[in-house]
């Protein structure tokens, strides 16, 4: 039986409202189902049409990530950005809640804690977790199917898309344990909202139901629960089918938008067109243009 969650920078008691089941993955071959090692049950791996599929399940612990899954998770996402047979990543859990944060049950054992230790740690574990979804070369979309709380809250706001059923919320729960928020929130919250918005979440820690997270910037669309998976599915689908790379510098591009001076984005810019334009995807949109047809991009 999964242990309960510890109490941890991301973790919530599992006391939310009923949530959907999340998304199933489609129906995949027997080489891209995971199956060698235990945690292996934990981030379930599936890739199909171009899309992989990860999904946490640890139903009992909220989803709560453990340091296993989390080093397993960064893992297939490099393993995403690395595999041309892969075009897009949905990114979604099993049971009520989408992640509960984080589980330090999981941890390494440690010895005693010296100065320094505490932001090893974020910087090893939270933040890497995060920087693994913001510089995946393929697009990911979160499927947000319950309570995404902690660095929950902070995984699914990293992705590029993020969908969610009417019953899930997000909970920037850190001021509830008397902490800063880590794994990144100070950085996307502001970004995506403002920064007054931004403080209103992190400052209270309360509960955000979907619709208003919505209202704010938060999430691209929310769905009624039975049709998260359907949408998710026509989502990623639609971006497997795109211009694979041209995708990928566009998430550079956007992403870097953020940190950086006008002529620094326009140099970005013009170089990553200059590198599109060598690839066969390019070639095809343009040659299906003039030739007045539908281009078929193949991710290369």
């Amino acid at each position: 039986m999964t242990p309960s969650p510890s109490p941890s920078p991301g973790s919530v008691p599992p006391a939310a409202p009923a949530a959907p089941a999340a998304p199933v993955a489609p129906a995949a071959s027997d080489e891209s189902i995971a199956r060698a090692e235990p945690v292996d049950s934990l981030i379930l791996h599936t890739t199909d049409n171009g899309v992989a599929w990860l999904t946490l399940n640890r139903p009992d612990a909220m989803n709560a990530v453990t340091w296993d899954q989390r080093e397993r998770l960064i893992g297939r996402l490099a393993d995403a950005s690395a595999d041309p047979g892969v075009r897009a990543v949905v990114l979604t859990a099993t049971g009520k809640g989408f992640c509960a944060g984080a589980d330090l049950r999981g941890s390494p054992p440690a010895g005693e804690r010296v100065a320094g230790d505490v932001a090893r740690m974020i910087r090893d574990g939270a933040q890497r977790l995060i920087t693994a979804v913001l510089d995946c070369e393929k697009p990911v979309i979160a499927a947000v199917n319950g309570t995404a709380a902690g660095l929950g809250a902070h995984l699914a706001l990293a992705c590029d898309l993020v969908l969610a059923a009417e019953s899930a919320r997000f909970i920037e729960v850190f001021v509830r344990r008397g902490l800063v928020p880590d794994g990144g929130g100070a950085y996307l919250l502001p970004r995506l909202i403002g920064p007054q918005r931004a403080k209103e979440l992190l400052f209270f820690g309360d509960a955000l139901p979907a619709a208003e997270a919505e209202r704010m910037g938060l999430v691209n669309r929310v769905v009624p629960d039975g049709e998260l998976a359907k949408t998710a599915r026509e989502w990623a689908e639609r971006l497997a089918a795109g211009p694979t790379r041209a995708l990928a510098l566009t998430k550079q591009l956007v992403n870097a938008s953020l940190d950086t001076d006008r002529t620094t984005a326009f140099a970005a810019e013009a170089t990553a067109q200059e590198i599109n334009m060598t690839t066969a995807d390019a070639q095809e949109g343009v040659a299906s243009f003039v030739a007045r047809r539908r281009p078929t991009f193949r991710g290369r």
